[in-house]
């Protein structure tokens, strides 16, 4: 593709077109087809399809993504150092497609193999799959904070993004136990390959869209920085710590939930096919949220505050599933629409933070490591993705659940302590470390007047923006 010389913001308020926002949402549709499987399906499909133990399906979740966590760094600084003609983000975007595609397929590909090659074929998968989600996904994350320096700007892109997300979660929620039914043809297995098979086509797809209709603007400063410079300046950067930590517990309490749903419909409610519907109402109700994201934050003001009251009554209203019996399915739809809208504004919240951490560091610290900062989005991610993933595992071990059997009483509650109490103290906790994080409203218009007014400067030794 050609280069073209253009200013670095479309106009004086750093505003983006329509169609570059969808672009870029279209990503994070790509990315929860992906996401949205391993996150509610997976642990379900090595217990109740491929034939893992729970206790050995979680030990495998957490090994792997110690290493997959801490690549996601490194794939910060590797895109912070990278020049191209499509920039430094897009870049990685296109070329790490087809790997996005194939190891998406192979984590639910069921080769005919001991109890051991079982497990290593898992090892061995879900590692690939993690190490292609981290060299797409950071890429693709930090491109948000170089498409624009307007802050107001940035949180309607990232409510655009996870209406993408969302979208994508109604999709795999909506079709996915249906299609593999259906392709599968009463062999889960088989169901499972094929499905995987037509959402990688669609994912591979979709990010071709973001890598060709966006555009990265943000220029960062002139002077190189070292990697350790790099990580140095993360320790001093407050703001980015707390968010952090704040990220992990925030997929804790996802990954516990999402880990537990299929066996609470299965084992508890006794409808499995109820789940679907549970899930696509969550999803309905979380594009309704996330739709409303703007107007949350205008009632709040500032992110920080809407982060900590909406995770106080997420938390709330996660305590109440643990009331719900069994037969009470018109309770357990009402908390899933309230509790998925309240939820749903987090996510965008989140990455819009994220990229003021990001405009923190270069007006405390005059240096800019976007790639790295958005690395640890993804970094708490997949942390708490993992935390929350194996401690489903490792607790339905320990209240003696066996797939495909009747369970017994004490393994019953722990599956309705896992969608309940369990994630509802998280988020409090969360909501507790919030409280820590300093970037109001007031600084947010001191950052944004002020990597505007620095981007500008840059620009004028640097007019030509990779297309």
């Amino acid at each position: 593709m050609s280069s073209q010389h253009t200013h670095p913001e479309n106009n004086s308020e750093g505003k983006l077109p329509i169609s570059e926002k969808v672009a870029y949402g279209l990503g994070d549709t790509a990315s929860c087809l992906y996401y949205s499987t391993l996150a509610q399906f997976l642990l379900f499909f090595y217990t109740d399809v491929f034939g893992i133990t729970a206790t050995a399906a979680g030990l495998m979740m957490l090994i792997t993504k110690l290493w997959d966590t801490a690549n996601d760094p490194i794939m910060g600084m590797i895109a912070d150092r990278t020049t191209s003609r499509h920039g430094k983000f897009r870049f990685w975007i296109l070329w790490m497609i087809p790997a996005f595609m194939l190891t998406g397929i192979l984590v639910f590909t069921t080769p005919d193999l001991s109890m051991t090659g079982k497990l290593i074929w898992a090892y061995v998968t879900y590692s690939l799959v993690g190490m292609a989600y981290t060299a797409i996904n950071v890429p693709y994350s930090a491109l948000m904070g170089v498409m624009t320096s307007n802050s107001k700007e940035r949180s309607i892109l990232s409510s655009f993004r996870f209406l993408g997300a969302n979208s994508g979660s109604l999709i795999v929620n909506g079709t996915l136990l249906w299609l593999v039914a259906t392709l599968g043809q009463g062999n889960e297995q088989r169901g499972f390959f094929i499905t995987m098979c037509l959402y990688a086509i669609i994912a591979g797809a979709l990010f071709f869209i973001t890598f060709k209709y966006t555009r990265e603007r943000v220029l960062p400063p002139l002077k190189k920085n070292t990697v350790l410079r790099d990580l140095k300046d993360l320790t001093k950067n407050g703001p980015w710590l707390v968010f952090c930590v704040v990220g992990v517990l925030t997929l804790i309490y996802i990954s516990v939930r999402g880990g537990a749903t299929l066996y609470y419909f299965k084992y508890y409610i006794g409808n499995q096919s109820l789940a679907a519907s549970y899930l696509v109402v969550g999803s309905v109700m979380a594009i309704a949220g996330v739709s409303c994201t703007k107007y949350i934050l205008a009632r709040f003001r500032d992110k920080r505050r809407a982060y900590i009251c909406l995770t106080l009554m997420t938390a709330a209203i996660s305590m109440a599933f643990y009331f719900v019996s069994p037969t009470n399915i018109a309770l357990l739809f009402g908390l899933q629409v309230v509790g998925a809208f309240v939820a749903a504004p987090l996510m965008p919240l989140t990455w819009a933070m994220f990229a003021d951490t990001a405009d923190y560091a270069e007006y405390k610290l005059g240096r800019r490591a976007t790639g790295l900062i958005f690395s640890a989005g993804t970094t708490s991610q997949k942390l708490g993705w993992t935390l929350g993933g194996s401690a489903a595992g490792f607790m339905l071990g320990f209240y003696g659940f066996e797939a495909n059997m009747e369970q017994a009483p004490d393994t019953l509650n722990g599956i309705v302590l896992l969608m309940s109490i369990i994630p509802a103290s998280i988020a409090f906790l969360t909501a507790f470390v919030t409280f820590f994080y300093k970037i109001d409203y007031k600084m947010e218009k001191e950052l944004e007047e002020t990597i505007s007014r620095n981007s500008a400067e840059r620009a004028e030794k640097k007019p030509c923006i990779a297309k």
